[in-house]
């Protein structure tokens, strides 16, 4: 699936859709092939179990589980995890995309476990692979105004043109960033990743994986983003639509 990515990235790149200035990162949750049933301590007695065998009545309430005392007898790889404080943990992994701001393209995928720092460090991993070939620069939300990522980046001379996040806090971007134009085209391009994301999740397979592992995981969600490649390079051959802004 990496193989046939990097050839739809080929042939975008052979009708001038590739900048190499202006990117944008971000991470999405995909549900896993697992239900929160198949979740058992690691040690000690699994809970109690009823019903069908097929579909059991299994009674956690009560019970604290976290990835350190608890696991998925089905997928092993799916962690619990939630993005929001408002929402409950789901058996998960995390799709990440880097994107190039111009033509709203997926230029680089991750698929990672569900933990706490899998969103930055994927996004540095992705952002240093692009580090190098002159000046450039990465928008991302809030999540990654975190000193790791704005660090990281500055280390490898790449622009951080991160959200702001100054709630109880004075934010690691300054006024040194935030004043260029760029920055707030930046903001208004990282959104378009949010469409990379829906596309796979309303009209392709990502909205509940269908199968289990990170590596056959991986490949769905490359699948997934390549398809959403073809879609857009079909729009912007046509000159249907222009180039996003950036």
């Amino acid at each position: 699936m990496r193989d046939l990515f990097g050839r739809v990235l080929e042939q975008a790149r052979s009708e001038g859709l590739l900048p190499k200035e202006h990117f944008s990162v971000d991470g999405t949750l995909i549900k896993a092939w697992a239900s929160q049933k198949s979740f058992v301590p690691r040690k000690g007695p699994k809970p109690p179990r009823a019903g069908s065998r097929s579909n059991p009545e299994v009674d956690f309430k009560g019970t604290r589980r976290t990835r350190e005392t608890h696991v998925s007898n089905s997928d092993p790889d799916a962690l619990l995890f939630t993005k929001s404080r408002k929402a409950g943990a789901i058996p998960a992994c995390m799709g990440h995309v880097l994107m190039e701001n111009r033509s709203a393209l997926a230029v680089d995928v991750r698929l990672a476990p569900a933990e706490g720092t899998a969103e930055r460090e994927a996004a540095l991993e992705m952002v240093a692979a692009k580090a190098g070939r002159g000046r450039i620069t990465v928008g991302a939300d809030k999540a990654l105004e975190h000193a790791a990522f704005v660090d990281g980046c500055r280390e490898t001379k790449v622009v951080p043109h991160v959200a702001q996040n100054d709630t109880g806090r004075s934010s690691r971007i300054d006024g040194r960033t935030t004043r260029h134009e760029g920055y707030g085209l930046s903001q208004i391009a990282r959104k378009l990743i949010g469409t990379i994301f829906g596309y796979g999740k309303q009209h392709g397979t990502l909205r509940q994986l269908k199968v289990r592992g990170l590596e056959k995981a991986e490949g769905v969600f490359i699948l997934n983003v390549a398809v959403a490649n073809l879609r857009r390079m079909a729009r912007l051959i046509a000159g249907s639509r222009p180039l996003a802004a950036g």
